[in-house]
């Protein structure tokens, strides 16, 4: 009976940083040498990072890419074959590769055929596609690979079985939605079913802008599940296969428990602005703490992603700042173990309305005057962060950023947007879970770290007397469930009518989405939970007259 070790390295690399990457792969092919592996395989595109973009379209960095190719091939012979993803220039092409190193050389090339060009993918703009699949030996077993694309497809599976693979390697650089892991079951499932080989799903997992790669690779038998590695975890897994008369199988393991989506998309939130700022080169973070429900959450995510000592929350009272606010943005900083200043804007706003009052003689107070208090505070939250080196974040939900509720230059200056895509009831949700729950990853303290006073109380900006978001829009059950609808599924005002919506509340909340488009353009990138977020996802013209006349 033949036996075949593999390992897996489910690592985070970073964007860019070639030699850092590199470096770890020798580490991960030096831990596969140790175990006796005949291969270590690494995800989609590691050497370079995931996704490069236009960078790939720079000669000086594909020739680096494969100045860094050969070097690890020399510095990893005799030991373990190693795949690696990369791109590669080969005449007048440029691809997406995956790597086979082996003895001091490249033992096998595979070029990716099927480019994604939906969502946040646009490969089809950068690299070309690669030609027919062929299988490649290491030690006694033939090895497929299609690339992450290629297996969501029927195709490139099937001839790869009938050109002789035994096994399927799939890398990928699959980013992190809600409840995507089912979908990449499926289809895997569905190439195992057409070629009657086992399957290796091999994902990256970290943080690059506003997407999260969450690992949770897998190995597929034709019989069921055999492996699964943990979820937005870095991990090295050896899996053995053996040959038997009905084909090779991986030995079973027990499996990485998944959890459900509202934990998973509170970790992706964490991982997202921890790696945000690791690789940005940030330690510590800044945020003005009003009291309310959404710079809470951010607080929260905040002290799980960089500890409480690196986390400082800045409180800016205005004329309109309840007593309350103050009291629940105090109780919110002492539960999380963060700093909290006060810095009080009555003193700017005065200044700044004594030197407009003679442009607006005559004039209304209306909502510039707010505007005013809000950009007051981005002003003077960016001095502090220009000061300290501190990154301010930005507190929007998606609801929020949906419809524009959120002041340009204001509340929407900083530099990263930990829930930018979380509805308003969602922020609700996610409130009372992770008051309701801690685990090791987490940095901040157990038990109630959001005290429920600040999730249950009526939300409100505060910039004029007794002033609550309903004034100006509808109940959040109402409008998250219309943004959903016309956002996350693409459905007609008649569609949402039928569904039981107010025909007049669907068009106002219509043509917010579409007048804010030039706000959004301007907003921090922030952590991607669905397949809509607002940036790569989602993109329409900031100038557009067009509305739906249903």
């Amino acid at each position: 009976m033949s036996r075949f070790r593999l390992t897996l390295a489910q690592l985070n690399p970073v964007t860019g940083a070639l030699a850092q990457n590199a470096a770890r792969a020798r580490v991960a092919w030096a831990q596969a040498r140790a175990a006796g592996a005949d291969m270590v395989a690494l995800p989609e595109m590691f050497l370079t990072g995931y996704q490069v973009q236009d960078l790939v379209l720079r000669p000086a960095f594909v020739a680096d890419v494969a100045a860094q190719l050969s070097a690890l091939a020399g510095d990893c012979a005799g030991g373990p074959a190693l795949g690696i993803g990369a791109p590669c220039a080969e005449g007048d092409g440029l691809y997406n590769a995956y790597f086979v190193l082996q003895e001091g050389e490249v033992r096998a090339r595979v070029f990716k055929r099927h480019l994604p060009n939906v969502g946040v993918f646009d490969e089809y703009r950068v690299y070309d596609s690669g030609e027919d699949a062929a299988p490649y030996t290491v030690g006694p077993l033939c090895i497929g690979t299609p690339i992450c694309e290629d297996a969501w497809y029927p195709g490139v599976s099937d001839e790869l079985a009938r050109a002789g693979a035994e096994i399927l390697l799939v890398p990928n650089g699959s980013p992190y939605y809600r409840e995507k892991s089912g979908v990449r079951l499926s289809h895997m499932a569905g190439r195992v079913a057409e070629t009657g080989l086992p399957l290796v799903y091999l994902n990256l997992v970290g943080g690059q802008d506003d997407q999260v790669f969450d690992g949770g690779s897998f190995v597929l038998n034709p019989e069921g599940l055999a492996v699964r590695l943990p979820v937005l975890e870095e991990a090295v897994a050896h899996v053995d296969f053996t040959s038997a008369p009905a084909g090779w199988r991986a030995q079973a393991t027990p499996l990485s428990p998944e959890p459900g989506p509202c934990e998973q998309d509170y970790r992706v939130m964490v991982a997202a602005l921890g790696d945000y700022m690791r690789k940005s080169g940030f330690s510590r973070a800044l945020l003005g703490l009003s009291g309310g429900v959404d710079s809470a959450l951010v607080a929260a995510i905040a002290v799980d992603a960089l500890g409480a000592e690196n986390v400082r929350c800045v409180m800016l009272a205005s004329e309109y700042t309840s007593p309350g606010s103050v009291e629940d943005a105090t109780a919110v900083a002492d539960a999380l173990g963060c700093r909290l200043d006060n810095l009080p804007i009555s003193g700017p706003q005065t200044a700044v309305e004594a030197a407009l009052a003679p442009f607006f003689t005559g004039c209304l107070p209306d909502v510039t005057e707010e505007n005013i208090q809000s950009r007051l505070r981005g002003l003077l939250l960016m001095a502090l962060s220009n000061k300290f080196g501190e990154l301010l974040l930005t507190t929007g939900n998606k609801s929020e950023v949906a419809v524009g509720y959120a002041t340009i230059y204001g509340d929407m200056a900083g530099g990263y947007n930990p829930i930018k895509d979380l509805y308003k009831t969602r922020v609700f949700e996610t409130c009372r879970w992770r008051n309701a729950n801690h685990r090791v990853w987490m940095n901040g303290p157990a038990g109630e770290v959001i005290p429920p006073r600040v999730i249950d109380k009526p939300p409100s900006a505060e910039l004029r007397a007794d002033q609550k978001d309903e004034d100006s829009l509808p109940p959040y059950e109402v409008l998250d469930r219309i943004l959903e609808g016309l956002i996350d599924h693409d459905a007609s005002v008649a569609d949402l009518v039928a569904a039981g919506f107010e025909r007049e509340t669907v068009r106002r909340v219509e043509n917010l989405i579409y007048t804010s488009e030039y706000k959004r353009f301007q907003s921090a990138p922030g952590a991607r939970l669905t397949p809509r977020a607002f940036w790569l996802d989602r993109r329409y013209p900031i100038v557009n007259r067009w509305r739906d006349p249903g």
